[in-house]
């Protein structure tokens, strides 16, 4: 596959790693593990749906943060799929997770993997793959079928190509039938792609000072 193309980051308010790529925060600006577990865990109802060998995809690896939480809450064995483009370096995921001491303490497995070029690894529960490169090449030639979708990339307008019709298209390809997919995004196009890939869409109440996120459940 090649080379990593590692993740540009800067700084920002203490501590929060920003993408210069994209001019866009890796996490909230408010409470980033909060922001996770509602959008991601609560949008697919989580971790009530869990049972052995659920599967969880998501577009947007960032600094692992979404994976680490829901390796707080993973009580059964469950696999875990993430699609990067631009993997981060260790030191910066190390730097990002400090504001984060609950999901630090269980991060050494895949800190220490992560610093080996690993991309498949085990936290807790979860087993883990991050496959690297851009998602509209990978997700299509993905032999697996996810149960729930983290859709977390940069924001559609500074990120598009993330969200577009065709990358939609290819999540509701790989969702099992009654599969579910979450999102801290309303974005009227985003919802339309999903919309378009069999998804009943909801908007819902976001996190923080965001007014709308949104949910879908893959048609049966």
């Amino acid at each position: 596959m090649g080379q990593d193309q590692t993740a540009q980051i800067a700084w920002k308010d203490g501590g929060i790693p920003v993408s210069t790529r994209f001019d866009d925060p890796y996490f909230s600006l408010e409470n980033g593990l909060e922001e996770t577990r509602h959008v991601f865990q609560s949008g697919n109802d989580l971790p009530a749906r869990l049972v052995p060998g659920f599967h969880v995809a998501e577009l947007g690896f960032g600094t692992g943060l979404n994976m680490l939480a829901l390796a707080q809450v993973a009580q059964v064995p469950v696999r875990f799929t993430s699609f990067e483009a631009f993997p981060m370096a260790t030191p910066d995921i190390v730097a990002a997770l400090a504001a984060f001491p609950d999901a630090q303490a269980i991060a050494a497995p895949f800190l220490q993997a992560w610093a080996q070029g690993a991309r498949r690894f085990a936290v807790g529960n979860l087993s883990v793959e991050v496959i690297t490169g851009d998602a509209r090449e990978t997700l299509p030639n993905w032999a697996g079928r996810a149960d729930a979708w983290f859709l977390d990339g940069f924001s559609p307008a500074k990120n598009p190509e993330l969200w577009g019709a065709d990358l939609m298209a290819e999540v509701g390809r790989h969702t099992t039938p009654g599969g579910t997919f979450a999102t801290y995004t309303a974005a009227g196009f985003v919802r339309r792609g999903l919309e378009a890939a069999r998804f009943t869409v909801t908007r819902v109440p976001g996190f923080g000072r965001k007014r709308h996120m949104s949910v879908g459940r893959k048609d049966l």
